[in-house]
């Protein structure tokens, strides 16, 4: 080979990874709820949890983590959830109560709130992340990255998600410029700009940093 010249580089095509089976319960002792939130990332809008049972012989091959999945797909499995589920909720906590008490707590709340709403009472639950505040004596697991590893965690984070991204819809109707018809308030570069130069509304956290995104690219 000439001197200074590289090697050619040689493309490998590796296989798709398999999609890892969901399991129907972490424990089969007791009722149990799945419990996961949505928006803990945004600069704008509520923070959405769900708590979903779901019965012992329920499955579908869709689903999954809400983020895998498409938008059609999403609101396809919503409806079978809300059809064969034991007992589903859905809750919220505002962006005010966001900046009273942090992101993290307000993630937590929004899942109380989630399974104070459930016309079943759970007896165990299983919650997507690796922290979460106890809830009422019932016993939990934290599941990390379990919306892609349980059924009812992934039906929570389905339920979350589309709820989330109705309300969003709405909001958008009110501030267009802000792009949340397609961000849903996530700081994209638009977003960040538009906040950067047209600054917060009411729906904004006012707690969370703003950055410049010129910044970013250096």
């Amino acid at each position: 080979m000439a001197k200074g010249k590289r090697p050619p580089v040689i493309k490998v095509k590796l296989p798709a990874p398999e999609k890892v089976a969901l399991l129907a319960r972490y424990q089969h002792d007791f009722v149990e709820a799945g419990c996961d939130e949505a928006g803990r990332g945004c600069l704008a809008g509520p923070v959405f949890a769900a708590a979903v049972i779901l019965p012992a012989d329920f499955e579908h091959s869709l689903l999954n983590d809400s983020k895998q999945m498409s938008k059609a797909d999403r609101y396809l499995l919503r409806t079978e959830i809300e059809q064969k589920a034991l007992a589903f909720a859905v809750a919220s906590v505002s962006n005010t109560e966001i900046d009273e008490i942090n992101i993290l707590n307000a993630s937590f709340l929004a899942m109380h709130r989630a399974i104070d709403a459930l016309h079943i009472r759970p007896e165990f639950l299983i919650i997507d992340g690796n922290r979460f505040n106890k809830y009422d004596g019932i016993p939990h697991q934290c599941v990390v990255q379990g919306d892609g590893k349980y059924f009812s965690i992934a039906a929570a984070s389905i339920l979350a998600k589309t709820y989330r991204d109705d309300y969003m819809m709405q909001l958008a109707l009110e501030h267009p410029e802000y792009d949340w018809h397609t961000n849903k308030g996530y700081p994209t570069i638009k977003h960040r700009n538009t906040v950067l130069q047209l600054g917060f509304t009411p729906h904004h956290r006012r707690t969370f940093n703003v950055t410049n995104p010129q910044l970013s690219i250096f």
